[in-house]
């Protein structure tokens, strides 16, 4: 692809850098941009920036905020002795768009998979650990992924955490093993959290 314009081709690049946009894609949008004559282009830019200074991780449960603890830790009627362990901040986002949960959350930023090198002390484990030593909840909830890098991490958490004497349970398998649960439809994942189950790490 030949571009007459560097600063065109270089808008390409940086689009196409972008997870699931090609290049054609890429140039569609920078033509677009190019034609738009609103601020369109200066409001992405400005957006774009402040992704990269002002997002912060919630120094609680690690969402994602834009100040030292994130809104959700901040509501006054949340359960707080109720705490969904979950992989990522879009998990979260799924989660509260069933509005079938009212406690607090825990990200951990992914799943334990050592083919892929990862190990819990990449993960937000042991802030977990602290978090439930300091605030003594009275139920933890894996809302993990179906899968084996899933049900590894929910099996280590669970060993973990066993001499703090607190109820670990996971979501019902209305999410198929296997499946993500960013994907999952909003009833079954709601159903999901309400009809969770107590988790056995004997099996």
């Amino acid at each position: 692809m030949k571009f007459s314009s560097k600063t065109l081709e270089n808008a390409v690049e940086a689009l196409a850098a972008l997870p699931s946009v090609g290049r054609k894609t890429a140039l569609r949008l920078a033509l677009h941009l190019i034609k738009d004559d609103t601020s369109k282009t200066t409001k992405i830019a400005s957006a774009l920036v402040d992704l990269e200074t002002k997002i912060n991780y919630c120094q609680i449960c690690y969402n994602i905020s834009d100040e030292s603890t994130c809104e959700i830790c901040k509501e006054p009627h949340r359960n707080k002795s109720l705490i969904c362990v979950v992989e990522s901040v879009r998990d979260v986002m799924a989660i509260e768009e069933t509005t079938q949960f009212n406690g607090q959350y825990h990200v951990l930023g992914g799943v334990i998979s050592p083919m892929d090198g990862i190990g819990p002390g990449d993960l937000n484990i042991d802030a977990l650990k602290l978090r439930v030593e300091q605030t003594k909840p009275s139920e933890l909830i894996m809302a993990i992924s179906p899968t084996i890098e899933g049900d590894t991490t929910i099996y280590y958490l669970s060993k973990m955490l066993e001499p703090y004497n607190i109820v670990i349970s996971t979501i019902a398998r209305g999410v198929s093993f296997g499946g993500e649960l960013e994907y999952a439809d909003e009833l079954t994942l709601g159903r999901s959290i309400v009809s969770r189950v107590p988790y056995n790490s004997d099996y």
